[in-house]
């Protein structure tokens, strides 16, 4: 029997998918006080969609495959378009993507080459996720609300996210090249 695809928890995340391009559209344009209710909103709709699909029994195979990219889409595009609003720096922007590129080209590799493997998260992949997600918000939020020390935080938070940018991308290219993208960690 297939499973349902609108489960309540893969329509959580539809609705955040659906709110990417207005997220884009309030950042290009300079609304950053409506873009960070709409990010907050879109933080809150992953970690609900999560719980739900937990609570309810509703995991499914399209859910664990949409969400990470709904994240990444997110996440990306942030950067991209503070980069392109001189918010955020475009090396820092094309070190992020770059390091999913990476990533994504050995993942796919591995898979041509050794067949089908899992490719969990590392802890330093997490880490830098999370302190990314931390600089992308107190971007908007100090554009949004400026404060005095929002650039001393924006560049501090920059020169954390690099250096665990490069640090993740590398631990994880070892790792999977080495388990032959078997069990990371």
């Amino acid at each position: 029997m297939r499973e349902s695809i609108f489960t309540l928890p893969n329509q959580i995340t539809f609705l955040r998918l659906g709110l990417l391009p207005v997220y884009f559209i309030l950042i290009f344009y300079g609304h950053y006080q409506s873009a960070l209710v709409v990010l907050l909103v879109a933080g809150l709709s992953d970690a609900v969609d999560g719980q739900l699909a937990r609570r309810l029994d509703q995991k499914s195979e399209l859910g664990a495959f949409l969400d990470p990219i709904a994240d990444k889409l997110l996440l990306s595009g942030s950067f991209v378009i503070l980069a392109i609003n001189h918010r955020l720096a475009w090396w820092l922007t094309i070190l992020v993507l770059g390091r999913d590129v990476m990533i994504l080209t050995i993942a796919t590799v591995i898979l041509l080459v050794v067949g089908h493997r899992r490719f969990p998260p590392t802890i330093y992949g997490k880490l830098t996720t999370a302190v990314q997600i931390l600089l992308v918000v107190a971007v908007i939020a100090g554009t949004a609300f400026p404060y005095d020390a929002s650039q001393r935080v924006d560049q501090i938070l920059t020169y954390l996210t690099a250096a665990l940018t490069v640090f993740s991308g590398l631990h994880y290219s070892v790792v999977i090249a080495r388990n032959g993208g078997g069990s990371g960690s």
